[in-house]
């Protein structure tokens, strides 16, 4: 048998059922087109189900193409084993309504036998168990023995996908020989072993399913047939697997020459070299539909493939950019059967060096805060990454979820998957709402990529508050400027400045930059890649051009506070590590000039004593006047003197400490106080959950805490006043109402109660008996539900054995009650079923038990309606 190339082979298919009447289509884009149930094209028949269901008329009604697909459902196995793949290409020859079982079953023979010349005494064809028509077209008119066909159930041969057209299966095995098998007796088609393959698979759609489980016959009876081009060239070729066909095993090559590896000596090695070989397909392909790497979507699955293969050839020991050299094999290997790949391959190349870039940035750092988290998990014997974590790595370092559980799973350890998605959720709330607040921030964050690269901005903030300096770029909202006019907003960028950017958790400061004719009010100060800081605001007065000095000035009040802030933050990290343990963590923290909010791992509310104890502490730490000290030091050294550092933060080769006595120790680039003393007082104001183990405190500090006793205070003064007390009697003025308002409602109660029985009259008059159980059904004025149940219990006692129905109208709202007696249940009375019909009068629905339930509804109008059903429907309980 000649052992044809994967090109040959879509090709012959192709040419063969153009002979038998078929048109030949193009593959369909990967992008599925106005079929919201897919993400990316999965199968032949996918793009072509209009056709199928008559939706659109095909353009003949026999068709055959060669689709390519992309399944990632088994992703975590691709690499692993040499069956798992995520790209392949479906052969198909379709029928819409034209030929059926006859044709097909022939066709698919005369391809595999006369065509491909596979030996048809190591084919088998399998059947569905009850289609003895296509039986009686494998035995009697192609000629297969009967022992031969093989008759299978419907989880394997019968083709359904939930409602709508559906059918039996007739599928095609070809032996591969011993040399595949698993060696034990009775090894045959259908053993999970690789001897049997299964090459063609025949759907005949001839039923429709309701998808009640009902099945009836369609007019238009349709034939799907799928086989795998690259199964069909591993059986031709006799090769172990699809990584060892023609045109793949070109490109599997292609990842050993450029990783220096040998395939087949080492299994991890392998498992790498197999994971590139198939991602790299499955990419090109998808750049070449149009499919760009994002965070969403089918834009992700793209992100995740490339960002696999991209650390899969770290793993290797691959220096460099290497996944567009790989691309370019994959365009040589599939251009005759998809040109498109050949005319799109700079614009594949530019994604993939691009994303590879992007990639291999941000890889080293996160693959470094991933070993941190392992040794964190290590040291508390966790062996589930916290998902705040697992997010971080995500968004900050551009780690797929899957990838980060990869990198894991190879060291025995899970993550938590739904604080992930919790954490990611919690994101786009973020996201949507500064877009709301900051139109400024959140449209225009391109402007700043035209800056140049090479300017930076140094920080002399930390020793005073003014400087002077020179103006090197200016951008409005949407462009890069050479001056603001009045009015106009914008950022300005100069050489040095005292404004401290937003960074660790510290806001950016505001203020006021002067020039020799222009006033600019900066809103926020932020900072960019490259170091450079924007000074972010509105031209108040004037002009500021490019190049011109200028004086910065930061508002003092605000950056004293929001200083005041940062350091009791320090204060309250080792605060709460003393109080709850040295598992408390910084997961997050946000210091402004008016309060701050500390974010930290601890796995239960705190109690109001653990509160109070941290509270008290940080306030004995102010108290005692600690003078606060910067040191610049090596990261190394800094960790050695035992400095706390950010948990997952990346730190330079210098960093400086920030340290209050023995107390406080900790990593930190943000501004503080000179002594703790100037943060005056510090209060606790909330604390809750954020996420799972993570809480969040809210604390203010010196002015904000004067102006919260303040409030408090007002308060205090308003709620005496309108109690017609003074302040200081006030909690005795509260406990004199309490009572007052208690023996009130007492005889309120007592006043409804009899109110209602009046309202009743001698209700004991309206009994009536339905089939020997007697009905008590009335309406009474102006009740409330807790009002009916007190009379339903009175007149239940009242009337000794029997049903209670009672309804009351208050407020324009139906009140309605069922009460049943043991006796009368036994005779088959039921509260609840009786009240649902009631109710169902009066617009309204409720229900409960046997022996009482209860209902509202909406239209008082109703109630005589609804009172006088209660014997209709008791009469149809009652055996």
């Amino acid at each position: 048998m000649e052992k044809y190339g994967v090109n040959e082979l879509r090709k012959m298919f192709l040419e063969f059922f153009e002979s038998k009447g078929h048109l030949a289509m193009k593959s369909f884009s990967l992008i599925p087109h106005n079929d919201k149930s897919l993400l990316l094209i999965n199968s032949g028949m996918a793009p072509l189900k209009p056709y199928f269901t008559g939706a659109e008329i095909p353009p003949r009604r026999r068709v055959t193409t060669c689709q390519k697909c992309i399944r990632t459902g088994d992703i975590e196995n691709v690499g692993k084993t040499a069956r798992h793949g995520t790209f392949f290409e479906m052969l198909g020859n379709f029928s819409f309504g034209d030929y059926f079982k006859h044709e097909a079953i022939a066709w698919s023979w005369e391809f595999l036998t006369q065509v491909v010349g596979l030996d048809p005494n190591r084919l088998y064809p399998s059947i569905y168990q009850d289609d003895d028509e296509a039986f009686d077209i494998w035995n009697k008119e192609i000629g297969i023995p009967a022992d031969r066909i093989f008759r299978f159930g419907k989880e394997d041969n019968f083709w359904e996908h939930g409602a709508g057209p559906c059918g039996p299966c007739s599928e095609i095995y070809y032996d591969r020989g011993e040399k595949y098998g698993c060696g034990k007796p009775g090894c045959t088609v259908g053993c999970e072993c690789d001897r049997y393959m299964e090459v063609w698979n025949n759907v005949f759609s001839q039923f429709n399913n309701d998808g009640e489980g009902h099945y009836t016959d369609l007019i238009q009876k349709n034939i799907d047939t799928g086989m795998g081009l690259e199964r069909l060239a591993v059986v031709v070729q006799d090769v172990d697997s699809i990584f060892d066909v023609d045109t793949i095993q070109a490109l599997r090559n292609k990842v050993c020459e450029i990783s220096g590896k040998e395939y087949e000596e080492d299994h991890e090695t392998d498992v790498s070299i197999r994971l590139i070989t198939d991602h790299i397909r499955s990419a090109t392909f998808m750049i070449s539909d149009g499919i760009m790497p994002t965070n969403e979507g089918r834009g992700y699955v793209l992100r995740r493939l490339i960002r696999r293969a991209a650390r899969h050839g770290r793993l290797l020991g691959i220096d460099g950019l290497f996944l567009a050299r790989l691309s370019a094999s994959v365009i040589e290997g599939s251009k005759d059967g998809y040109p498109e790949l050949e005319e799109k391959k700079d614009f594949i190349f530019n994604v993939l060096n691009n994303e590879e870039t992007q990639f291999n940035k941000t890889i080293d750092q996160g693959l470094h805060i991933l070993s941190e988290f392992e040794e964190k998990m290590q040291s508390e014997g966790k062996k589930v990454l916290d998902g705040q974590d697992a997010f971080k790595l995500y968004d900050t370092y551009g780690f797929p979820l899957d990838l980060t559980k990869e990198i894991l799973e190879e060291k025995g350890y899970g993550i938590d998957e739904d604080g992930f998605h919790a954490a990611m959720e919690e994101q786009r709330e973020r996201a949507r709402s500064s877009r709301e607040v900051t139109n400024y921030m959140g449209a225009d964050a391109t402007v700043y990529d035209e800056i140049d690269p090479s300017v930076t901005t140094e920080f002399t903030g930390y020793d005073h508050l003014e400087d002077t300096s020179k103006v090197t770029v200016l951008t409005t909202e949407t462009e890069i400027a050479e001056s603001l006019m009045e009015g106009q907003k914008g950022t300005i960028f100069v050489e040095k400045t005292p404004f401290y950017a937003t960074m660790g958790g510290q806001e950016g400061d505001c203020g006021i930059i002067k020039g020799a004719n222009g006033v600019f009010e900066v809103e926020d100060t932020i900072k960019l890649r490259g170091g450079k800081y924007g000074h972010v605001g509105v031209m108040k007065s004037g002009m500021i051009s490019n190049g011109e000095k200028v004086t910065l000035q930061v508002n003092e009040e605000a950056r004293k506070n929001t200083e005041k802030n940062h350091s009791a933050t320090h204060l309250l990290q080792k605060a709460l590590k003393t109080v709850l343990g040295a598992h408390v963590e910084q997961k997050g923290s946000l210091v402004t000039p008016t309060r701050l909010r500390f974010d930290f791992a601890h796995f239960q509310a705190m109690t109001p004593e653990e509160l109070e104890k941290v509270e008290n502490l940080v306030n004995e730490k102010i108290q005692e006047q600690i003078p606060v000290v910067t040191d610049i030091m090596d990261t190394e050294e800094a960790k050695k003197s035992g400095a706390m550092a950010l948990f997952g933060e990346k730190y330079g080769d210098k960093v400086r400490v920030v340290s209050m006595g023995d107390f406080s120790k900790e990593l930190c680039g943000g501004t503080h106080v000179k002594n703790t003393a100037e943060i005056g007082l510090f209060k606790l104001v909330s604390e809750a959950g954020v996420a799972a183990g993570v809480r969040r405190i809210e604390a203010l500090t010196g002015p904000s805490v004067t102006a919260y006793y303040k409030a408090q205070e007002e308060k205090i003064h308003e709620a005496a006043a309108l109690l017609k007390t003074t302040p200081a009697d006030l909690l005795e003025k509260i406990a004199h109402l309490q009572a007052e308002t208690k023996a009130l409602q007492a005889e309120n109660e007592s006043l409804k109660s009899k109110l209602a029985k009046e309202a009743l009259g001698d209700v004991m008059d309206k009994v009536t008996e339905v089939k020997g159980v007697k009905l008590l059904a009335a309406s009474v004025p102006d009740v409330d539900m807790n009002g009916l149940r007190d009379l339903g219990d009175q007149l239940k006692e009242k009337l000794g054995s029997g049903v209670v129905v009672l309804a009351s109208a208050k407020d324009g709202k139906v009140s309605l009650l069922a009460m049943v007696t043991d006796d009368a249940m036994k005779k088959g009375a039921h509260a609840g079923k009786l009240i649902k019909e009631v109710a169902a009068v009066v617009g309204g629905g409720g229900g409960g038990r046997p022996n009482m339930a209860q209902a509202g509804g909406k239209n008082p109008e109703k109630i005589d309606e609804a009172v006088a059903k209660a014997a209709e429907v008791l009469e149809g309980q009652i055996a």
